[in-house]
């Protein structure tokens, strides 16, 4: 036998050892680290799963219980990259057994951020800061005093216990809506609480300093506003202090005896309006919104909820979304957020944020988003909502959703002239 084929063979049968001596290294599926944003450091916490055919992986960034999947990814020479393409973004750089270093880019971001992680092996979520136990309590509500542009003299701050260790959980309310779980604890360094939360939208970071007067100094540690002060609701209330607008009190239309004009383009290209036959004698929940709004996430998953479950009964809704000028032309962050949430409904292309009023003329004073307006079978709109309170208020968001299916179930029972929602 020549020589050549004798090796060959000694080869071959040299392979599977060589193939078990050096398996392929497993990829964590938990991972913690920091993004550094503006000079400060935010924990961020990420779960990845097995690779599979072809380099493809998933994972989702979490945030106490909430989750923040990747639209898809790819594993593929030690490069990951994880698509969030409902808020046209993304995870990427080089991941090891050991590590992970890499930057997190997209839509609507001024520079990228730098993220540098490491195998959590124990699967428990991080803990954000130093706990400990703390000389004075700040769980339950608060108000902050402000002077916005929205025309707020106050939001709400909620904390509560979380996961234990001295760990808190915040959200901060405002009009428009709310930031999503904040999860941090006390740092004995500074003697603040610091509350984080890094999601596909990007991160968060504040402070929340117990002061000797009994309020909270609220910091936003990644812009340069000043301090907010914020105090019990009780204070509040025996300083006389306005409290937060309510969700219905902030917007409403010029004429409440005039339909809600409204028209765009849907996701196929075809011109939808208000006097379309699609709308003519039912309840219509018009949603003024935009895919780059993270309250506007936080609301879909009740809109569709509400879509599946009166659509039966005379329940239209429909999306009027303001994108920026190149969604417009090629709408793939909406697309993907239509397919995140699943979404059954009309979704319209509108305008650019900066057109809201112009393509809204009758909206009085709306300026919040998402803002949701309530249209009676007769075309004329019951009840706005502006802003969203999303799951990490807690209450907030029982109440609102409650309330929003009771107005549903009254309006639906309500009888009205079959006619389209503007003049023909």
């Amino acid at each position: 036998m020549p020589s050549s084929l004798v090796r060959l063979g000694s080869a071959l049968l040299l392979l599977p050892a060589l193939l078990y001596a050096a398996p392929q290294p497993k990829t964590a599926r938990h991972w913690t680290g920091t993004a550094t944003y503006r000079g400060q450091s935010i924990p961020v916490q990420l779960n990845l799963a097995e690779p599979g055919p072809g380099g493809s992986i998933s994972g989702s960034l979490q945030n106490g219980n909430e989750q923040s999947p990747s639209s898809n990814g790819l594993l593929q020479d030690g490069h990951l990259t994880l698509q969030f393409d409902y808020f046209a973004r993304k995870l990427q750089g080089t991941l090891t057994p050991t590590g992970f270093e890499g930057q997190y880019t997209g839509a609507r971001m001024k520079a990228p951020i730098p993220v540098v992680l490491h195998p959590d092996q124990d699967g428990k979520p991080a803990t954000r800061f130093v706990a400990a136990t703390a000389p004075v309590t700040i769980n339950g509500d608060w108000e902050i005093a402000v002077h916005s542009s929205k025309g707020e003299s106050a939001w709400t701050l909620h904390v509560q216990p979380f996961g234990g260790n001295g760990e808190v959980q915040a959200t901060i309310q405002r009009i428009d809506g709310d930031t999503g779980g904040l999860y941090g604890g006390l740092d004995l360094g500074s003697g603040d609480y610091r509350v984080s939360r890094f999601a596909a939208n990007g991160p968060t970071l504040y402070a929340l300093h117990p002061a000797a007067d009994g309020t909270l100094q609220v910091k936003n540690l990644l812009s340069e506003d000043a301090p907010w002060t914020a105090r019990r609701v009780a204070d509040a209330r025996r300083e006389n202090l306005a409290p937060p607008t309510r969700s219905t009190e902030q917007t409403s239309v010029v004429d409440p005896n005039e339909p809600l004009h409204f028209s765009g383009v849907d996701l196929s290209g075809q011109p939808v309006s208000s006097n379309d036959p699609l709308f003519r004698g039912k309840v219509v929940i018009a949603a003024v919104g935009g895919s780059w709004c993270p309250n506007c996430h936080d609301e879909a998953p009740l809109l569709v909820d509400l879509y599946n479950r009166f659509h039966s009964r005379g329940l239209e809704v429909v999306d009027l979304s303001f994108e920026e000028e190149d969604q417009l032309h090629n709408p793939e962050r909406l697309r993907a957020f239509v397919a995140r949430y699943r979404v059954p409904y009309t979704v319209l292309l509108v305008g650019t944020p900066d057109q809201l009023n112009q393509k809204l003329p009758q909206g009085k004073n709306l300026n919040s988003w998402p803002t949701s307006f309530f249209i009676g079978r007769d075309g004329l709109v019951k009840q706005v909502h502006a802003g969203f309170s999303g799951p990490a208020t807690g209450a907030a968001y029982t109440e609102l959703r409650e309330e929003t299916i009771a107005l549903i179930e009254r309006l639906l029972a309500q009888s009205g002239p079959p006619q389209a929602t503007g003049t023909e």
